[in-house]
């Protein structure tokens, strides 16, 4: 674990007993302190007096909707929120990721993917102050330039092509739904046509940058939702 994730504070809010104590003695067990709300009020407070580092959030609280919690809570904070959610609908997901939410886990859920989760969201939030250049191995995005190195050769990308990658890239290892890629790219309303656009432009972009852009480990797909820039593993 690096030193900026080491004693970090993560807000638990869920209305159950059990999954609170679970989560309280598996996140202690990794070095991680601790706050707990059981209810979203509660929740917000705690969010407002705490400061926490990372949010757990769970959908279904008593006294108000986790989606009105994420809501308020990210009127004036950008803290990581992780959802945690015993809807697996897409369009469940899609809406808590509109709504701000930096990922999501579906219940019953294994701990070590969410340790995995928290551990993602935290290092991307170390990272977030802008820098001029982003690097990933041998792939360097020199945002500065609007340029792309890859193995040391420039690879030719068309405007839309690169404002897809800084998107992605920027939100390194985040689900970007489609909806907000869109948005963000070609702005304003979009129609299925456009939807269509986004898969050709990812087809583009995988084709340009992964080694296998069949399989690509670089630019995922969430199905149905949208995509995810993985950060590689390091080279050694």
């Amino acid at each position: 674990m690096t030193s900026e994730q080491k004693g970090a504070r993560i807000l638990v809010i869920d209305d159950e007993p059990q999954i609170r104590k679970l989560l309280k003695v598996t996140l202690q067990a990794h070095q991680y302190e601790i706050e707990e709300a059981a209810t979203g009020e509660e929740g917000i407070v705690q969010c407002s007096i705490a400061h926490p580092d990372l949010v757990v959030l769970d959908l279904g609280l008593p006294d108000m909707s986790g989606m009105d919690v994420l809501v308020r809570v990210r009127e004036w904070s950008s803290v990581p929120i992780i959802v945690l959610t015993a809807k697996d609908r897409e369009a469940d997901k899609i809406k808590a990721l509109d709504g701000g939410a930096d990922d999501y886990v579906t219940k019953p859920f294994g701990m070590g993917e969410l340790v995995a989760r928290i551990r993602v969201a935290l290092r991307h939030v170390a990272k977030s102050v802008q820098e001029p250049i982003l690097k990933f191995n041998e792939l360097i995005i020199d945002l500065a330039q609007r340029s792309v190195m890859r193995s040391g050769e420039r690879v030719k990308l068309t405007p839309t092509e690169y404002d897809l990658l800084k998107l992605l890239a920027a939100n390194a290892d985040k689900v970007i739904t489609q909806r907000q890629l869109l948005q963000q790219v070609w702005g304003g309303h979009h129609s299925e046509t456009e939807s269509h656009y986004l898969r050709v432009y990812i087809s583009h972009l995988r084709k340009k940058l992964e080694e296998d852009p069949t399989m690509p480990k670089l630019i995922v797909t969430e199905p149905g939702i949208g995509y995810r820039f993985v950060t590689p593993d390091p080279e050694i």
